[in-house]
């Protein structure tokens, strides 16, 4: 049997990607088949498309993709399950990261091993479960693992009105953080309905010469020099470069170790990774009403094209979904 699914050959520009039929998988182990139902579209899905970083090449395929079909976000519903399978039955709902076991999720079906996935939350549709995975578990891990989030403290989240961003605003508000977002003009009434508690303008104002500091800092997208985010750290603050522009990321890693060791404050970065404990924890507190993924846009399969190219604008306001 075949399936559609996005196909990709060679790195570059959205249009290297191709609508292609392909052979169904078949689940083996502790493998589940799920019929995808929605996808999402990730900083990670960009580094798999154009090969950038080079570094990235190394994971990937150093001349050629590795992974022909990209995708690492899915939800849908388990069709059939390996012999060794233990935790999902034909019919259950579920979702999960597919970056840690060969991607594939642009595709009709995906065959993928049992830990990649946990249930969906009960209160979302297939096209709000599908925009959770990486992105909510990228933002637990820079606050909860990177910087020691604890209840009362202040943290800023730079890029706080993107993919990422919107989930960490409220998974640190469910930790008792005071939150502050850094975003744009356009986004300030986003932030504010998922619950930060100031929001910053960076349009009209530049948060590094404000008089307040913040016990722990986010930077999710943006391109400072890290002595900026430094300056706005409190004595024994921290700082966790989660994303954003290359120099910064360069910075993080290079400089990030000397301020620790020098200063009173931390500097870090995060190398995300999949994680089925930190997925079910993440599904509690969306169960539970204190985390809900924010919608940009929605693409058929066929638009993958047009929806990387959205995407790679850097505009984008929450989660970019690619439905099947």
């Amino acid at each position: 049997m075949v399936m559609k699914a996005i196909v990709y050959t060679k790195y570059g520009p959205p249009d290297v990607l191709e609508v292609k039929e392909v052979e169904k998988p078949v689940p083996d182990g502790s493998q589940v088949l799920v019929k995808v139902e929605a996808a999402s579209v990730n900083y990670g899905n960009l580094v798999l498309l154009k090969g950038e970083p080079f570094a990235a090449r190394f994971a990937f395929g150093l001349r050629r993709p590795k992974y022909p079909v990209p995708g690492g976000d899915i939800a849908g519903r388990v069709e059939a399950v390996g012999k060794e399978v233990t935790q999902f039955a034909p019919g259950d709902e579920v979702f999960g990261d597919l970056s840690g076991s060969g991607w594939g999720g642009f595709a009709e079906y995906a065959c993928v091993p049992e830990t990649a996935l946990v249930k969906k939350p009960s209160n979302l549709s297939f096209e709000e479960a599908a925009a959770v995975p990486m992105a909510a578990v990228t933002a637990l891990q820079g606050l909860r693992n990177k910087g020691g989030i604890k209840e009362g403290q202040s943290v800023l989240i730079y890029g706080a009105s993107g993919g990422v961003g919107t989930f960490a605003v409220q998974i640190a508000r469910a930790f008792g953080a005071e939150v502050t977002g850094v975003c744009s003009t356009r986004n300030i009434d986003t932030l504010r309905s998922i619950g930060a508690d100031h929001a910053i303008d960076y349009k009209k104002e530049n948060f590094t010469e404000r008089q307040e500091q913040y016990d722990l800092i986010a930077g999710v997208n943006g391109h400072q020099p890290i002595s900026a985010y430094e300056r706005a750290l409190r004595p024994n603050g921290t700082f966790v470069h989660i994303g954003g522009s290359g120099a910064q990321m360069a910075q993080a890693m290079m400089l990030g170790p000397w301020i620790s060791l020098t200063k009173k404050k931390k500097v870090g970065s995060l190398l995300q990774r999949a994680n089925q404990d930190d997925l079910l924890l993440i599904k509690d507190l969306i169960e539970a009403g204190k985390v809900k993924p924010v919608l940009d846009r929605q693409f058929g399969l066929e638009e993958v094209r047009e929806a990387f190219t959205y995407f790679a604008e850097g505009h984008a306001r929450g989660k970019i979904v690619i439905t099947m």
